[in-house]
């Protein structure tokens, strides 16, 4: 008795010029502060404040001095890159096909620029290692720069939210966003107003909503806030004026078609019958006013 015949073993599978772009990545720090351009060599930010409050003089009176700050931050740009290996088949693919593989990787690679943003600026880290940048980033992260903090409490999140909001306006800023892990997410779509537990006192984040607002204030959930395990469960503050960020280069995606660019144990590119796709980009960021920000945090509050 004969094989029985299969569509597999009949017709072989066809191959679309469309690539389902599985890559995950946004920025928080993105959605809430506008970019603007930053130098290649980095540039000096000037913070500048009134120290006092108007004084009243009278007629003939003498006037005072209200006296006033000068200070400066400092954006130095780091480069990041994201690289892999395709078999060369892909030079010898229709021009469709080619472009589908550029196309998903590009759209892929601003999604972990993205991701990796946050990841930087909220923890020093380097996304990709997930170890402290020490010799590029420094301390010019949240974790580090932020000295105002909230223990979180899993059964009280939005008290946490009012007290963090409290210590940023007491230094008589506004708050314009907050980011918050899923965990926060959670803890708050769980809450329910008074005894009536069918009731809940946030309903626009039922279901693992993002509603993009919550009672007024601009709010975006992000794995980023408490990557790598962190302890982070919600940064708040005045992103819209004293945090700032951009890119001072970004070099088009590359198609390498010699050496070992990746410096990995797979070797040459051509003695191995692939290429290379590497994208590159400068991006440099700021917190221009520390105290204008704090940290709901599920660790021990570090003394400062």
């Amino acid at each position: 008795m004969g094989a029985t015949l299969e569509k597999g073993s009949l017709f072989p599978e066809i191959l679309t010029n469309e690539m389902i772009n599985l890559v995950r990545g946004k920025s928080s720090l993105a959605k809430m502060s506008g970019s603007t351009p930053v130098p290649f060599a980095g540039e000096k930010v000037f913070t500048f404040n009134l120290d006092s409050e108007v004084d009243i003089v009278a007629e003939s009176g003498a006037k005072s001095n209200g006296g006033g700050s000068v200070g400066t931050k400092s954006i130095q740009p780091i480069k990041i890159e994201y690289g892999m290996r395709v078999s060369d088949e892909f030079r010898f693919a229709s021009d469709e096909i080619r472009l589908g593989y550029l196309r998903a990787f590009a759209e892929g690679f601003a999604a972990k620029v993205a991701r990796g943003l946050d990841i930087m600026a909220f923890h020093g880290v380097n996304p990709r290692s997930k170890q402290a940048a020490t010799g590029t980033i420094g301390s010019n992260h949240f974790d580090a720069q932020v000295t105002q903090f909230v223990s979180y409490n899993s059964s009280t999140p939005d008290a946490n939210v009012e007290d963090a909001i409290a210590l940023v306006q007491a230094n008589e800023h506004d708050v314009t966003g907050m980011a918050m892990a899923p965990a926060f997410r959670t803890a708050l779509a769980a809450l329910r107003k008074g005894t009536n537990l069918n009731e809940p006192l946030f309903p626009e984040l039922a279901w693992g909503s993002n509603p993009g607002v919550l009672n007024g204030l601009p709010v975006d959930t992000n794995s980023t806030v408490s990557f790598n395990s962190g302890d982070d469960r919600a940064i708040l503050g005045n992103f819209r004026d004293f945090f700032r960020w951009g890119y001072s280069k970004q070099i088009p995606i590359e198609v390498i078609e010699y050496g070992n660019p990746d410096n990995s144990d797979a070797g040459d590119l051509k003695g191995h019958n692939q290429v290379y796709l590497r994208g590159e980009a400068y991006i440099g960021w700021g917190i221009l006013v520390p105290d204008a920000f704090a940290i709901v945090t599920a660790g021990q509050i570090p003394s400062v």
